[in-house]
This record gives C-alpha cells, structure tokens and sequence, in this order.
C-alpha cells in the first residue's frame, strides 16, 4: 500500500483540488514518467538544459494557468494564483530535479513585481508572454553584493524623453538566458537614496541585453548579464522609490515560500530509492533494514519528513487566509525556508548514513538529492538571515497573544490576491499571533509533546528571568543559537495544527516530538556553550535537556510504516 502521507507517481490523484487543476498536476507527473529515469539521470548528468519540459509546460500551458492572477486572466476559470496548488506543483517539481523546480521558481520570483504594479500595460503583456508559453526571470542580485537591495549598482540615467538608459550587470539570475521578461532592479543617477530606486521590466532578447554566461556548473541556467545602454522606456517601468523596493521584499515573500515544497519532493523521492535499497540489501544473511541503527535512522528520516510536509502544509492555509490585519505568515515563511529545507539535509543525511556508496553513483536519483538539497537553505537569503527575521516576532508570538478566527485548510479555488498588495515590508515586530499553547494543550495527553511544551514554558522563562543583555541583543551568534529554540516552538505549533487537520497517525506525532525534544536539548547546549553566555543562562541550558519518552511498540510501528515503502514506487526506466 501506498503511504498517503508521502507523494506517489503511481497513486497521485490530489482529489483537494478542482478538475484542471488535477488535471495539469496529473500531466506534469506523467511527462516524467514517461520521459523515464535514464532520460533524467542522462539530462541531469551532462547538464542538459530543459528545453523539452518547458516545450511540455507551453503546449499545457501549465505556467500560465498556475501563475496568473484571476485579474489578468482575461476571463479563462482556470488562471489564478492558488499558493495550495502552486505548493503541490513545486512539490512535484522537487520529486523530479532541482532545475526543473528552478526554472519555475525563478519565473514566480520574475512575476512578483509585474503582478504588484498598477502598469496595466506590462500586466496585459506579461499574461500574454505566459500564455505563450514564455518564463520569467528575476533581476535582483549582484555579483558584488549579493542581493543587497542598498547597494545595487546598476544605474538609470534619465534619457530626456522621460526614459531612460540602464547600465550595468546582475549576477545569479535564473532563466537570464531565455526569459521572455526580466523583472530588473536598479537605481536612477539622478535622484539619491531610497526614492531612486527603480524596479522595469526587461527583455532578454533585446541586443543591448547581453548574455555573459551560466554561473553554475549543472543544468539549470544560473545568468550573468550585462545592460548596455538598455532602453527603458516610462511604460516598462513596474515601480519607483520606496515601492520597488517593497516590490524587492515582498516579491522573496511570495517566492521564498516554494523552497520548503522543493525540499520535500527531493526527500521523498530519496526515501522511496534508499528506502527500497536498503530492504532489498542482505548483509551477512539478512536485510540492511534488520539492523537496528538502521532502523533508528530511516524512522527519524521518515518522521523528519513527514514533520516537514505537516509544517509546510498549514503554512499554507496563512499565507491564503492573509490580509493586512493578518500577517502571521510573514513569521511563517522564513520558518518555511529555514528550517523545512534544513530539516530536508537532516533527512538526505540519514538516508545517506544507510545507503552509504550507493549514494554517489551516477544512475542513481539519490545521487542528485543529495547535491541539491543543500542549495535550498542558501537560496532566498541564508539559514543565518531567515533566522535574524524570525527573532523578530518572538516576543509577540511568545507573550502577547492576541484573538482571531480560526483559519481552516484553504484548498478552495480561489485567487490569492493579497500576496500582490502586501504593502510596506516593515512593521514586523507589531504583529500579533494566536496563542501557540493551545495547539500543545489539545495534544497534551501524547507523552513527548507534553514533554516538548515543558521545554517551551522553559523558553519563556529564560526570556523573562534571563533576558539577553544589550551586548548579546547585539550578537548575532548568540541570538541565532537562541532563534533555533524559539523556532522549534513555532514548528511545533503548526505540526500539532495539521496534525489535528488531517486525523495524523498519533503514535507518528509523538515519534516526531521525541526528535524535537532532541533538536531542543542540542540547541540548548549549543546555547549554554556560547561564550556569549551568562551564567544563568548556561544554567538554564543544562536544566532544559529533556530525553524523549520512548516506547518500543510505538517506535515499531512508525517502522513499519517506513518499511512499507520498500518497492512502493521506483521511476520507470
């Protein structure tokens, strides 16, 4: 049997969605399958671009009918921006390659400032790139400065025509090679500080828009371009001043969020291949999987995974249920990014500790996951800066909960438009949350989440008691130790909220507390070892370890929903 809590090629029929939406999910699988495995280890291995996927993502128009808004949709049922079946997408994505993956995330990041301006005439002609099959692309980043919005250095100088001409390069910029349109930030010459920034759209075909070269080795296209005095006319500018730089922010916001799905879909297809090869092994007579640490390391790699798509999938039903007095998942995203794609390398890890040299070998899926499972936590801003933004909600979310509605799963069909007016990217600090305890009440009677919510009572009571310093307020070693804490909390809130949701195995959901009381106590040594560290709160530290509460008839059977997947799916050849 299928373990419907992982995605299957063979069984996949996500019955949550309406009919052309299942419809063009069900068709990307199949393009795959059909395509077969030694096609996708060839491709990948001799860093094939993936012309053939995206002729397969014009002719279904599959970008099209997933990436534009109801408003630009010129009347078609179908278009919209759904972040449920975008998610579903981007999992799929995931399960196959990280560039196939790419080349769709890149093109959200394209859209997000076009979708956020009022420029009515380059919405109506990027819709139309989209129908015809086109992506997208997002000029951003620099080779000297990364993605330091502040310091761009490519330039528009006024042309006196009320254009103007841009000058400069980007570096790191997927789908740079073909993109029908490159959302492309600058500042003007003439005008000093934040009010010169410019956000325009450009075109990748242009002539004074040259192509330098592929920054990566592999298959996807990782561009660096070059703008020669490129012609920007006053109807291709997005935004200007201070908006084009929140158009920058809030457009990471919106794309930032597919990196956790891409995660999961690498680790479940990991998992099914060193799942099915180690059962299949025999090692001194018998199964690799009779071994008992290797038990251990496939059931924490199962219950890691599943925890990931729990977190992820409530994620989801914020960011639909968002408005501008409700911004909670703005703290939920970069949970997305940080710590779902971290826990995807826990996961590849304890995959590759059991599967060992068969992890390296060319025909082989795992040896790609586990290659581009570490991209993710580097992508959208490092580990270290999701990390920064999210202390940022920690004394509202911890102590100051506030009222409000209940928010349902959101699989309906409908268009998540407030993403595209998010606003100011400012005013974090002031948003409020709903009490996190009372997800960790409904659940009390499980012994490891009575466990795990002891350690975030404790959490609250070094806050209060022993408070960081301004000093270490201003050390951002120490406060990134002290983020992994607080953000175990808020996983753990989500998990249990899904968990309820969607009916979870409860012997699974205790499994996945006693590793998250482990990950507590690791990082609370990490803290209590910080020479930053008072005292008091290596104390604390110490006083906090907690060891799970283990029961080996719970345990087995989280094992055998593991060794079920041996041979449950393996790609076509």
């Amino acid at each position: 049997m299928a373990d419907p809590l992982l995605f299957n090629p063979g069984t996949y029929d996500p019955a949550h969605l309406d009919a052309e939406s299942r419809r063009l999910l069900r068709a990307t699988v199949d393009f795959f399958e059909n395509r077969g495995k030694k096609v996708l280890v060839d491709t990948y291995n001799q860093g094939i671009w993936y012309a053939d996927f995206l002729d397969f993502a014009a002719k279904e128009g599959l970008f099209a009918t997933f990436l534009t808004p109801a408003a630009d949709g010129d009347g078609d049922p179908g278009k919209r921006w759904d972040t449920a079946r975008n998610a579903a997408l981007s999992e799929i994505l995931g399960f196959y390659g990280l560039g196939y993956w790419y080349t769709w995330q890149v093109t959200v990041l394209g859209l997000g400032p076009v979708w956020q301006s009022a420029n009515q005439a380059v919405r109506a002609h990027t819709a139309q790139l989209l129908t015809d099959g086109h992506v997208m692309a997002f000029g951003l980043s620099e080779r000297g400065h990364g993605a330091d919005i502040y310091a761009t250095d490519l330039v528009l100088t006024p042309d006196g025509d009320g254009g103007f001409r841009a000058n400069g390069s980007k570096y790191y910029i997927g789908n740079g090679n073909v993109a029908g349109l490159v959302s492309v930030f600058g500042r003007r010459a003439d005008v000093e500080g934040p009010d010169g920034y410019v956000f325009f759209a450009a075109d990748s075909r242009h002539p004074a828009y040259h192509l330098v070269k592929n920054v990566v080795n592999g298959q996807m296209f990782v561009s660096e371009f070059r703008l020669e005095d490129y012609p920007v006319r006053e109807r291709d500018v997005l935004h200007t001043g201070r908006a084009a730089f929140d158009a920058a922010l809030n457009t990471v916001n919106v794309g930032k969020f597919n990196l956790c799905t891409a995660a999961i879909g690498i680790c479940e297809h990991a998992m099914y291949e060193a799942v099915t090869h180690a059962h299949r092994r025999m090692l001194y007579g018998k199964p690799v999987t009779a071994f008992p640490h290797v038990r251990r390391e496939l059931t924490d790699a199962y219950a890691r995974l599943v925890a990931m798509k729990l977190f992820s999938d409530r994620a989801v039903d914020y960011f639909r249920s968002a408005g501008p007095d409700d911004r909670r998942y703005l703290l939920f995203n970069p949970m997305t990014k940080m710590k779902v794609t971290t826990e995807g390398e826990k996961v590849v890890d304890l995959l590759w500790d059991v599967i060992a040299a068969k992890g390296f070998e060319a025909d082989t899926y795992f040896d790609k996951a586990a290659k581009d499972i570490r991209g993710l936590p580097k992508l959208e801003g490092t580990v270290h800066v999701n990390l920064a933004l999210i202390l940022k909600f920690m004394p509202n979310y911890l102590f100051e909960p506030a009222e409000y509605a209940p928010v349902p799963q959101r699989h309906d069909a409908t268009d998540d438009e407030f993403l595209f007016r998010q606003g100011p990217a400012r005013g974090l600090g002031t948003i409020r949350f709903h009490d996190w305890r009372t997800a960790y009440d409904a659940h009390a009677d499980l012994p490891n989440v009575a466990r795990f919510r002891e350690q975030a009572d404790g959490l609250c009571t070094l806050l209060r008691e022993h408070a960081p310093d301004d000093a270490q307020q201003s050390d951002l070693d120490f406060l990134l130790a002290l983020g992994q804490l607080f953000a175990l909390v808020v996983y753990g809130q989500l998990i249990l909220e899904q968990s309820e949701l969607t009916g979870l195995d409860r012997g699974l959901l205790d499994e996945i507390f006693a590793i998250l009381i482990q990950d507590f106590s690791a990082y609370a040594t990490e803290l209590g070892g910080k020479a930053a560290t008072t005292d008091e709160q290596a104390a604390w530290a110490l006083a906090h370890i907690r060891r799970p509460v283990w029961d080996s008839g719970r345990t087995e059977g989280v094992w055998q929903q593991v060794v079920a997947l041996s041979g449950t799916y393996e790609m076509q050849p």
